[in-house]
């Protein structure tokens, strides 16, 4: 794994759904930039045994956190316990970009 990364050459985006583009792999975490057009959305989905952490960097995001939902602008951020159900969603107008790190990888 490269011990440095250029984040603004990993941003792309995607018509079809959001794009998850890598920026660090290893066997104990990853560190990916979600790039989300106007309506894209992650689902809500669940890691038993991994946190995740969302950080919007652009953008406007609305984070499901278990039964809560908030929207987040850049410098929010949001954390998703083992088990806890999470997802996200691209309100509009503009695109958004988030940092998302999860530990361990599943």
């Amino acid at each position: 794994m490269p011990a440095f990364a250029s984040l603004h050459e990993r941003i792309a985006f995607s018509a079809e759904k959001m794009a998850k583009r890598n920026i660090f792999d290893s066997e104990h975490m990853f560190c990916d930039v979600y790039c989300f057009e106007p309506g894209q959305v992650q689902k809500a989905h669940a890691h038993d045994g991994s946190d995740k952490v969302y950080y919007v960097l652009e953008g406007a995001v609305d984070i499901q956190i278990g039964d809560d939902t908030r929207r987040l602008e850049a410098g929010g951020l949001a954390h998703a316990a083992p088990g806890v159900a999470h997802g996200a969603t691209n309100p509009g107008p503009d695109r958004s970009t988030v940092l998302v790190f999860m530990s361990p990888k599943p």
